[in-house]
């Protein structure tokens, strides 16, 4: 027994939500639909997975089992449906900045993420991570694939990166691609986010609408004569390819990547004690009617979706059946990506643990949720370590000192509390993973305003834009209308400017706004990283001139912890929970009163508005002396008037 969603009927997060609510009732979704095979129908079998993010290495606590064990499975899987017709996939973010990609980066040849991977899929989507460290590096882990593999991606062009049209031209990068299996074609169209470049660093690359492109390589593959196609796209959750399937035609089976979401049946091995955002597969119906199968899997090489669809001889989807399989520890590593990678990355990160830059006398705290909601005690030594690199270099560089610095909290990415104890150089490629340059600059203090409402403007959500903050303090009022911006456009206004930040006041006590109003004075000097000065994440500084220093934000952040603290993060400086260095105010609720009628008195009020005539005092003591209507005041409880206003208590 499957779950169809009727065309339209659901919006992005509530066809999650719906498919959540309801796989509990769901016994093994998917996997009990009859598979039947005749001479007309043709049987293929898709293993896929998305967002390994490199998760090369094992890490038995963090639940990863490694590469070299995903690489055993997914072998299994596909001798095991050699005999019909099969086609691995990823949908995308196949590599991450990270401690182990720094490893890769820094020495000759092939990236470790792409000796690991080669062999393994008949075509890859590319997703935003891809295209993190820029071009270059993309191009670097295409090419490092032996034997080589085409990369998908429909709504991209990259004929303003030299680097990666060359794949374009050679077929190695392509819209889609036409996989041969089983005796059939089997079409495959890659997309990504209209996002990329408000969420990563594609620099010249262009992303159009997902929807038109998809439909213009559906239209060139039926005319080749291709009746089976399979979209593996990077939308940033399963919500998203929800939606977009609702317009679509011509499509079969739709893979999701970027929301790390679990899709599972019951009875399935992937991650059994997490709750699933749907059953395996997921059926949406497209703008035809037709239902098509919608399938991803967790990151990290932690599980392999496995869904065999069976199509009639016009390219109809017939039947399927899936499970969605967890990489177990008991599996066997595979021999070659065991030795080729395994073992010397695991040295070289290693040795990078093992260096000791400092010690901390509080646990650091750079969770995800932390980072990217409120001030925390790691996103302040950030913040203040890119504000000291600043101050440092500012003669050297003929730089004003600064004034503040912001590090934004999807930046740092360890997504952990590093407890008290001794910090590495290894803990800080783990917070600060990015190729991100320090960077400085005058920003008027309009900018500096409207740049605040846009880094709180996901708030109560958890929005990488969210601001770790040096230099200074602000209030804001998350109950406020926030700043809205076109994020699959160019970053430009929207709809509401924002009103939330409340007061903005430097450490020397400058107030830069008041009352929600900017105070009129001299530029702010602004550290920050380049991905931001660049308008990454909609922060409105790409036309002003930033300085770059020469120092990345690892390094920063390293420099900082060993010279300018001498070692020591103490708890003082850095206090368990951070500090008020960003405060969310509240709006003063408006009060609740009532009229006095015939028959009240202070108990009966409170026995029917407070749940206890008992608290008839607080009434009496909240109004006492307060002049009414008829120009008196209430002096004695036991006397009040027809059509005097009481106040309630808040609560």
């Amino acid at each position: 027994m499957t779950i169809s969603i009727p065309r339209k009927s659901v919006l992005a997060l509530a066809a999650v939500a719906l498919l959540a609510a309801t796989a509990a009732l769901v016994p093994a979704a998917g996997a009990q639909t009859p598979v039947p095979i005749s001479a007309d129908t043709f049987s293929l079998t898709i293993l896929h997975n998305n967002d390994g993010e490199s998760k090369l290495l094992p890490d038995e606590d963090a639940g990863f089992p490694g590469v070299a064990r995903f690489a055993t499975q997914m072998k299994e899987l596909q001798a095991a449906a050699a005999d019909a017709g099969v086609v691995t996939l990823t949908s995308g973010d196949n590599f991450l900045a990270s401690q182990e990609l720094n490893v890769s980066l820094s020495r000759e040849g092939a990236l470790y993420d792409s000796i690991a991977l080669s062999g393994l899929y008949d075509a890859m989507a590319l997703g935003n991570h891809d295209f993190d460290l820029g071009p270059d590096v993309t191009a670097r882990f295409i090419e490092g694939f032996d034997p080589a593999v085409t990369f998908l991606s429909a709504n991209t062009d990259f004929s303003g990166e030299p680097v990666l049209q060359a794949l374009v031209d050679s077929g190695v990068l392509a819209g889609s691609t036409v996989v041969e299996t089983g005796g059939q074609q089997v079409g495959v169209i890659g997309a990504v986010t209209p996002q990329l470049r408000n969420i990563s660093t594609p620099r010249n690359v262009v992303v159009s609408g997902v929807l038109a492109a998809v439909q213009a390589e559906v239209a060139s593959l039926t005319e080749a004569g291709v009746n089976k196609i399979i979209l593996v796209s990077h939308l940033q959750g399963v919500s998203e390819e929800v939606a977009l399937v609702a317009d679509l035609a011509g499509v079969d089976v739709v893979i999701a990547g970027g929301g790390d979401d679990l899709l599972r049946n019951e009875g399935d091995t992937c991650m059994p004690d997490d709750d699933p955002a749907g059953p395996y597969p997921m059926l949406v119906a497209d703008s035809t009617g037709t239902d098509v199968p919608v399938i991803t899997a967790p990151g990290g090489y932690r599980c392999i979706g496995a869904l065999t669809v069976v199509f009639d001889g016009n390219g109809s989807i017939v039947s399927h059946s899936g499970r969605s399989v967890g990489v177990s520890f008991a599996t066997t590593p595979d021999p070659a990506v065991q030795s080729s990678v395994i073992e010397p990355l695991a040295a070289a990160v290693a040795e990078i643990d093992a260096d000791v830059i400092g010690t901390s006398e509080v646990d650091l705290d750079g969770r995800r949720a932390s980072v990217r909601t409120g001030s925390s005690n790691q996103g302040n030594l950030h913040a203040d370590a890119l504000r000291a690199t600043a101050a440092n270099l500012a003669a050297d560089f003929g730089t004003p000192m600064p004034d503040v610095a912001i590090q934004n909290g999807g930046g740092i990415r360890n997504d952990a509390v590093i407890p008290a104890g001794p910090i590495t150089a290894g803990d800080t490629w783990d917070i600060a993973p990015f190729r991100n340059f320090v960077v400085v600059a005058e920003v008027p203090r309009e900018t500096f305003h409207v740049l605040l409402e846009q880094a709180v403007d996901r708030i109560p959500g958890a929005g990488g834009q969210f601001p770790q903050v040096s230099g200074f303090t602000f209030s804001y009022d998350p109950s406020a209308p926030a700043r809205e911006t076109d994020r699959a456009g160019d970053c430009s206004l929207a709809g509401d400017p924002g009103s939330r930040i409340r007061d903005v006041t430097l450490d020397d006590g400058t107030a830069i706004v008041r009352d929600g109003a900017v105070v009129p004075g001299d530029p702010v000097v602004l550290v920050t990283i380049d991905f931001l000065a660049n308008g990454g994440d909609c922060y409105p500084l790409a036309d002003i001139e930033f300085t770059k220093l020469g120092v990345s934000y690892q390094q920063a952040l390293a420099n900082y912890i060993a010279e300018d603290l001498g070692g020591t993060i103490t708890a003082a400086d850095y206090p368990e929970g951070g500090d008020n260095r960003i405060v969310a105010v509240e709006a003063e609720p408006e009060p609740v009163t009532v009229t006095v009628k015939r028959g009240d008195s202070l108990w009966r009020i409170a026995r029917i508005h407070l749940g206890s005539g008992d608290r008839w005092p607080e009434i009496f003591d909240l109004n006492r002396g307060r002049v009414q209507p008829d120009g008196r005041a209430l002096r004695n409880p036991h006397l009040i008037q027809i059509g005097w206003v009481l106040e309630l208590p808040a609560n």
